[in-house]
């Protein structure tokens, strides 16, 4: 099958036609990131193309007739940072638009080498902040697309499995983590969501509307809040602005169509749709089994009511579906069953405000419905598990506001509420867990209805030249417990030149426990909040224009666990990974705890001429405190981490690119085969939790991309191969209760990928 894929791909490049390597331009703004004001006459030049222009009184730019191709593109402006923007593609008959922000050069030391503005604002400036670019999450090998597997190459996240696509930071499960797409929280990316956490199989998000990702390991901002480890900070880019322009992709996510175009003088849209294929496939041949069906639309609408003010509108909605029959489960040695529907869908809108010299300010209201509709059934016995009816809105009201004070302080404050609107109807059958304890049936039928509301302001001031302190202070109220909680958080970085900083931050950070879980007692009311302190120790330095090393201290404390007294053992917030649900609790304390310490090394190189690449390392430990007061490694705890990801560009039409991840194998608990045997169903060692270990992962996936030019249109192919050396990498051990016997799931074999993106 693979070799076919790969003939096939082969064959394509010899019969398409010689390209005709026609033209196409150009266009953006370059604004003041402190007030989003416009900067006039800010120099743009094209070294490949010895070529250039200035912006405008408006801050606009515009660069014609460049030919088709790649182009590396330096923005500079007297009394501000460099900006160089790499991976700029321009296709036929096309604009290609760049918005840039550049700040003023606040710090002013002598005798130093400028740098070249390859790292943006928020990576130079921020702790443990990684940015990427839409054309490098296009290209990642082994990621498809999916912005949460492009992270797989940091130090900070853990390696769970191919199969899912969950984020693990510095020790934390995929429940800590938040997403924001401008402006507007999205509380899951995935497709087949787990209810209550951040992970899934697939991602959602089209990386065709992706203009730049944002991604937080630790420390971050006051301005985020209920999360623990990370976030990730997305922005859509706007649609074409000067005419009506498509594409269609196919690959093995599905088959998509995109279109965009001006909305009169002062708007754009853009609207892509995706509809996963291989149920089609699997009926044209007669083939059973279980396939997943999944489809997912999303919009961005952008109006400009003047110059000081743009609203933009925001809908993403996802469509899934997939039924795990009795017989295919028998036959594999499944131990559950059933259908699953899930709709989710979040709209929003976000208004943009410009003070003037002062700042500006965002304001958004965004709507998150999620719709879930899933039975399992015992495939020993057949019997009910668990039917989970229920349906989550939430409403979010978020106001951000950026004022400055001169080019030394900076400060960040605002407002924010949720209101939660949850119907929740859950039948648990009788339900024998791994330790042993037998959960009795019971029905849950309740409505939660939650309100919080969070106010925020941080202080950003530079002294002495070389010194950068930030301050701020979050204050969250939730009334379902009637909670106050207070979150400290402060920074400090030292500039030892233009090229090398050193810096430490510290900060407290809440998060409350999930509806899903507290909607299954009214004694959860009385858990204490979870909280998570971070302490982080950093340096950065330029090894030339566009290489960086980055080397990272942190710990993570963690205290107000909740713990199910059933399970003493276990650590309840790290079950979502273990069972893909939260599953029923009717005792929980809130005394857990954990920690995680590490290293991290990370060197990075952007794409300047030629190639790019990423060398990253970690070595780190994350552990709980379980009701007997003995510590257990989590099981996402891998210890070390390495990876190496690079492409080659020989030229604007070829690339080729390779990522290779090591990492330790994670805890396990080995199962009891004999209490096993005896009761039918999976018993774990209870004396040994966390014990053992799986072993090592490791995976190779390569890829190659070639692009054809013609007079109003584009094509690119690409192969990626998964795994290309067939690693066998064990994702968890398990008891096989059809057959009665130990058994282990793996990840993915040898995969070549197939993928053709049609722009026209």
């Amino acid at each position: 099958m693979g070799r076919n894929l790969i003939i096939l791909f082969m064959f394509l490049f010899s019969t398409i036609g010689a390209a005709t390597l026609t033209s196409g331009s150009i266009s953006g703004k370059v604004v003041d990131q402190a007030n989003q004001m416009a900067l006039i006459g800010v120099n743009i030049y094209l070294e490949s193309a010895q070529t250039g222009a200035a912006t405008d009184s408006d801050g606009n730019f515009v660069i014609e007739n460049l030919p088709a191709g790649s182009y590396t593109v330096k923005f500079s402006y007297i009394g501000y940072e460099p900006v160089t923007k790499t991976d700029i593609i321009v296709r036929p008959d096309r604009t290609t638009y760049i918005n840039i922000s550049m700040s003023e050069n606040a710090v002013e030391l002598e005798n130093v080498t400028v740098t070249g503005g390859y790292y943006t604002n928020v990576e130079n400036l921020s702790t443990s902040a990684v940015d990427f670019s839409s054309e490098e999450i296009r290209r990642a090998p082994g990621a498809a697309g999916d912005i949460s597997r492009i992270l797989f190459s940091l130090p900070s996240v853990a390696k769970v499995n191919d199969n899912s696509n969950s984020l693990i930071v510095r020790g934390g499960t995929p429940l800590e983590n938040s997403f924001y797409i401008d402006n507007i929280e999205i509380p899951n990316i995935n497709h087949y969501p787990t209810q209550g956490s951040s992970e899934g199989p697939i991602g959602i998000l089209n990386v065709d509307f992706i203009e730049d990702v944002t991604f937080y390991s630790g420390g971050f901002s006051t301005s985020y809040g209920d999360r623990m480890s990370s976030v990730m900070d997305i922005k859509y880019r706007e649609g074409s602005r000067d005419k009506f322009n498509s594409q269609v992709n196919l690959s093995f996510a599905g088959l998509s169509a995109l279109a965009e175009g001006p909305i009169g003088d002062n708007g754009s849209y853009i609207a892509a749709a995706n509809k996963s294929y291989l149920d089609l496939i699997f009926k044209a041949i007669d083939e059973s089994g279980t396939v997943p069906e999944y489809g997912d639309f999303q919009t961005k609408l952008v109006f400009d009511i003047d110059k000081n003010n743009k609203i933009s509108f925001l809908d993403i909605l996802a469509i899934d579906y997939i039924n795990q029959k009795y017989q295919s489960a028998f036959d594999n040695g499944y131990f559950v069953y059933g259908p699953t529907r899930k709709i989710t869908n979040t709209a929003g809108i976000n208004w943009r405000h410009i003070w003037g010299k002062s700042g500006y300010s965002n304001t958004s209201i965004g709507i998150t419905y999620g719709d879930s509709d899933y039975e399992f059934f015992r495939t020993r016995t057949q019997q009910s598990l668990l039917h989970n009816l229920s349906k989550e809105i939430t409403t979010t009201f978020r106001n951000n506001n950026y004022y400055t004070a001169g080019k030394t302080t900076t400060i960040n404050f605002g407002i924010e509420s949720k209101l939660t609107t949850n119907d929740y109807n859950l039948k648990y059958g009788i339900y024998y867990d791994d330790f042993g304890n037998v959960n009795a049936a019971n029905t849950i039928d309740k409505n939660l209805n939650t309100l919080s509301a969070s106010v925020f302001g941080e202080v950003k001031q530079v002294l002495f030249d070389n010194i950068v302190l930030d301050v701020g202070l979050r204050s969250d109220y939730f009334d379902y417990n009637n909670k106050v909680e207070i979150s400290p958080r402060a920074g400090i970085e030292y500039k030892l030149s233009n090229i090398s900083s050193v810096y430490a931050r510290w900060g407290v950070f809440y998060q409350n426990v999930p509806s899903y879980v507290l909607v299954q007692s009214n004694s959860f009311k009385d858990l204490k909040t979870p909280k998570a302190e971070h302490f982080i120790l950093g340096f950065d330095y330029m090894l030339n224009e566009e290489t960086k090393l980055t080397l990272e201290l942190y710990r993570k404390n963690y205290s107000n666990f909740p713990v199910d007294v059933q399970q003493p053992g276990v650590f309840l917030f790290d079950e979502t990974v273990r069972e893909h649900v939260f599953l029923q609790h009717e005792n929980l304390v809130d005394v857990g705890e954990a920690y995680a310490q590490g290293v991290e090394l990370v060197i990075q190189k952007k794409f300047a001429k030629d190639y790019y690449g990423l060398i990253s390392g970690s070595y780190s430990t994350s552990r709980y405190k379980a009701l007997d007061n003995k510590w257990y490694d989590r099981i996402f705890d891998n210890r070390y981490n390495f990876a190496i990801e690079g492409g080659y560009k020989p030229s604007s039409t070829w690339e080729f690119s390779l990522r290779w991840i090591y990492a330790g194998g994670r805890p396990d608990t080995p199962i009891d085969e004999a209490a096993s045997l005896a009761s039918g169903y999976e018993m774990l060692d209870t004396q040994h939790i966390n014990s053992e270990r799986l072993p090592a992962y490791h995976s190779l996936n390569i890829r190659f991309d070639k692009r054809w030019y013609f007079d109003n249109s584009n094509i690119v192919l690409y192969v990626s191969i998964w795994n290309v050396y067939g690693r066998e990498n064990i994702s968890e051990y398990y008891w096989d209760e059809v057959n009665q016997k130990k058994e282990h799931t793996t990840g993915w074999g040898m995969l070549p990928v197939l993928g053709v993106e049609w722009e026209f």
